[in-house]
């Protein structure tokens, strides 16, 4: 048993059972951004996170201790993500990734965006013309120290 063992069996429970993440992560008390990567084995749970969502999921005891274990993040099963969806994101970054960065130099000074630091809020906004999802990344800004 492993990590992806249990992400694949919350995955499967969720489906047959109709699960919305925003209901689990109510139960959780957490984003339902946070909790969604939990679940999908990007974020480690504490004791209690870890008890609710075994709750939810019909997790044993030892599948539960998994949740708390600090996963490898990022663990994409290609460079290039295949995955229309997510594979935009990745063209996102792509053609605005160099702007993206250029203003956020030019605003804060030579650093990062915390993705530790971090907050994610999706949301849906309805259009006329097609409803537009809305994405708010927020991250603590961490200047480069000089030494």
């Amino acid at each position: 048993m492993n990590r992806n063992d249990i992400t694949e069996k919350i995955i499967t429970v969720k489906v047959s059972k109709g699960i919305k993440w925003e209901d689990v992560a109510k139960k959780v008390g957490m984003s339902k951004e946070w909790v969604t990567a939990g679940c999908l084995g990007q974020m480690t749970f504490d004791a209690a996170q870890a008890a609710a969502v075994a709750e939810i999921f019909g997790l044993s005891a030892d599948e539960q201790k998994w949740l708390q274990v600090v996963p490898y993040k990022g663990s994409l099963p290609t460079p290039v993500p295949t995955d229309p969806l997510i594979y935009r994101w990745y063209e996102i970054v792509s053609v605005y990734g160099t702007t993206i960065k250029e203003l956020i130099h030019e605003e804060f000074g030579d650093g990062i965006m915390s993705a530790i630091d971090f907050s994610m809020d999706i949301v849906r906004t309805p259009d006329p013309k097609g409803d537009r999802v809305n994405v708010v990344l927020s991250g603590k800004f961490l200047p480069y120290k000089q030494y």
